[in-house]
């Protein structure tokens, strides 16, 4: 169905791949495409291009749930495979381990195993070690994992007391002086500029920086941004260390642009030189972590500084059914800002499934109570406790939830915990394992399994599995499903690889360890809004979606407002199937009830009425190329004429102003009947591809055809709002409209 004025998608047998992303339900151990061309089958004609477009700068704008880690990763193993790309020239960048992992196992199951998919820190810091000696001589200063007790001696050294809460905070604003290349001395004026809540006066904090940056130096330690800015001056300072990398690396990917920092932008820089093969991933949308430093900046000014680039904008999204993603595209509908001027219009390519569901509760422990209750409901009727997420704002509401859900029976495992293959279950599993595959003829444990599972479970069974599990929640029943889920991928192993010896399963999780590729924990998941960027669930609870939490009390600014719209959008994105949406009216029981629900959802939940916004309709998902003969030439700078009110002359600077080119407050010349039979047309369409009517055009772009009443194609593309799109698939019936006749368009017909 088509949708958004967007013509009819191709048959989903040509190019998608089970209604979901890679990432979702994908094949567990996946056949080797036989050649390059394989490489691209099952993607869709945005995805195809990003993967066949391998030389020069490109953009991809990719909405949530889109498929871009699909897209990115096939076009590195295709260009590796078709001999366009050598494996150990390519440096694929993202900014967790997590991510970088899953790239890397992607990449070993597209036969692209050679690639380098690392963190920026992690990439920097085995340079900074390979070029310590060189470069500076001697042996390089211990890296500390933890800065929090060295801002701690900072404090006392300075004699200023600082609780647990401000050594975080003032922790966090060290990090974001060092990414932001901010020294002590700079910190009062630049955290003003930027409009920062500094935890203590800013003069404290900048003497707390210095202090902090004197005991490293006496020490003789390194924290991790340390890591950046040292690669970052190596690189600048010799030029012939900075070539020998250039010579190493020739292709750069970053995914996740839109979080780039200004120190991993300027090393990205550094790394690139005068080159420009270089492809960037990200969504302005997904911005939500301006706190630390991360600017949208970068992604959105990527054009003007590399005019010939090819942008691509994956919009289709195989994640969420049209219901779910009809409330991520409302959210954005009414945002603000130069991030929402670029938002990117989702269309759902899955089959219709339930409305979201809004609860209101008494109180906190009752909202808890509640979804633990309806959680504990889908799990009975079949539903997967690794497939329904908890989501929260701040992670000092996980708490209520955890009592909750083991009050209810109901496993889970908390979000941010330690990494699966570093749990002390697990690596003593890997250890029973690779001596049972060594010595199991001499193992009477094994002397009953007739196969590889179970081998798998007698081996664990002396670990600590058994084939049910154990009462309650807690630590025991967390060691529990850690086996659980190597008996499970054991199973999952022998059934893709038949024959399959102890050994090769031994094999396959040192590979997966590597990757950090961990094998699915069976448990309800609880995560911070922030934390669960980057994941799905088929259920989604976004719970305490109230004022005063969503957008949190100390968002005051207008851009701080905007963040937390976009960390809600988060959390919506992150359903697949359902998603149930609650807040309470009060803290605890008896408390005064005068919560009221998120601002971000007026318009949007039933009853509630829309919030004015300047959003316009988003963009649509295609190709735009770059100009021709510019790649490598020096950014030109767009001279661009104010826009004035037509009526009175001001200077236009509103985006809903700017569209009918007239202040607000001036009079209008609108044709009220031109006007009322628009809006029937558009009703007409809104019904027939089944999304929202803003998806047509915005109730601004109506409001802007009725006063201009064009009389040709050329007259309607000059009004604001009316693409080469919605011109070439809306501009006949619309000019019929004005012209007084009837529109009989097939709304499903190009």
């Amino acid at each position: 169905m088509a949708a958004c004025g967007q013509p009819a998608q191709p048959s989903p047998a040509t190019w998608q791949h089970g209604r979901v992303t890679a990432a979702t339900h994908s094949t567990l151990f996946p056949q080797v495409p036989d050649s390059a061309d394989a490489v691209l089958e099952g993607l869709d004609p945005e995805q195809r291009e990003v993967a066949t477009a391998l030389h020069g700068p490109v953009c991809v704008l990719a909405g949530a749930g889109t498929g871009k880690t699909r897209a990115i990763t096939h076009r590195i193993a295709y260009g590796v495979r078709a001999g366009i790309l050598h494996p150990s020239s390519v440096l694929a960048v993202t900014f967790t381990n997590r991510a970088a992992g899953e790239m890397r196992g992607r990449l070993r199951q597209l036969g692209a195993a050679g690639v380098q998919a690392r963190t920026f820190h992690s990439a920097a810091l085995r340079q900074l070690q390979y070029f310590w000696p060189k470069a500076i001589g001697g042996s390089m200063p211990r890296l500390v994992d933890r800065k929090i007790q060295l801002v701690a001696d900072a404090a006392a050294a300075c004699r200023i007391r600082l609780d647990r809460g401000e050594l975080r905070d003032v922790t966090a604003e060290i990090e974001w002086s060092k990414v932001t290349q901010t020294v002590p001395a700079d910190y009062a004026p630049a955290a003003a500029k930027a409009g920062r809540e500094t935890p203590r006066d800013s003069a404290e904090i900048a003497q707390l920086y210095a202090a902090y940056e004197d005991i490293k130096r006496e020490r003789s330690v390194i924290d991790f941004e340390d890591v950046l800015l040292l690669t970052v001056a190596v690189l600048q300072d010799r030029h012939d260390i900075a070539e020998q990398v250039r010579a190493q690396y020739q292709h750069f990917v970053v995914d996740e642009y839109q979080d780039v920092s200004p120190l991993q932008q300027r090393l990205l820089e550094l790394w690139l030189g005068e080159r420009d093969n270089l492809c960037v991933v990200g969504d302005a949308s997904q911005t939500i972590y301006s706190f630390t430093g991360a600017t949208p900046d970068h992604l959105l000014d990527f054009r003007i500084r590399h005019p010939g680039a090819t942008v691509v904008k994956l919009v289709r999204d195989y994640r969420s059914t049209p219901q779910v993603v009809h409330l991520a595209n409302g959210l954005l509908a009414q945002a603000r800002g130069r991030a929402a001027d670029h938002r990117l219009e989702l269309v759902s390519q899955r089959a219709p499934g339930p409305e979201p569901v809004y609860t209101e509760y008494t109180d906190e422990p009752a909202e808890a109570e509640g979804a633990a209750r309806r959680i504990r409901e889908l799990i009975d009727s079949g539903v997967p406790a690794a497939e329904i997420a908890v989501l929260f704002r701040t992670n000092a509401q996980s708490e209520t939830y955890e009592q909750a859900l083991a009050d209810a029976a109901v496993p889970y495992q908390l979000r941010g915990a330690e990494r699966f293959f570093d749990r002390p279950e697990v690596r003593k599993a890997g250890v029973a394992l690779r001596g049972a595959a060594r010595f199991g003829g001499n193992d009477s444990l094994l002397d009953d399994a007739v196969d590889l599972p179970s081998q798998v479970r007698a081996v664990l069974s002396g670990e600590g599995w058994t084939p049910q599990p154990p009462a309650g929640s807690g630590a025991v029943r967390e060691r529990w499903e850690s086996l659980a889920a190597l008996v499970n991928l054991a199973q999952d192993f022998a059934a893709a690889k038949p024959g399959a010896t102890l050994a090769d399963l031994v094999a396959e999780l040192d590979e997966r360890a590597n990757a950090q590729h961990a094998p699915t924990v069976q448990g309800v998941t609880l995560a911070s809004l922030h934390s669960a960027k980057g994941l799905e669930w088929d259920v989604v609870f976004l719970v305490g979606v109230a004022e005063g939490m969503m957008p949190i009390t100390y968002a005051k600014t207008d851009e701080q407002i905007e963040e937390e719209r976009r960390l809600l959008y988060v959390g919506v994105t992150r359903a697949r199937e359902r998603l149930h949406v609650s807040w309470a009216l009060s803290r605890s029981p008896g408390g005064r009830p005068n919560r009221r629900p998120s601002r971000f959802l007026d318009g949007l939940r039933p009853g509630s009425t829309a919030t004015a916004g300047r959003g316009g309709a988003g963009a649509a998902g295609g190709i735009e190329r770059g100009l021709p003969g510019t790649r490598g030439s020096a950014p030109r700078r767009v001279q661009r004429t104010p826009a004035r009110c037509r009526v009175c002359g001001r200077t236009l600077t509103d985006a809903g102003e700017m569209k009918l080119m007239r202040c607000d407050d001036c009079p209008s010349d609108m044709n009220e009947a031109l006007y009322e039979r628009l809006r029937e047309w558009r009703a007409e369409q809104a019904r027939s591809s089944g999304q929202p009517a803003f998806c047509v055009f915005t109730d601004r772009t109506l409001m802007a055809i009725a006063e201009a009443t064009p009389d040709d194609e050329h007259e309607l593309a000059r009004i604001p709002g009316v693409g080469m799109r919605k011109l070439t698939r809306y501009g006949a019936d619309v000019l019929a409209i004005c012209a007084g006749q009837y529109a009989t368009g097939d709304p499903d017909q190009d």
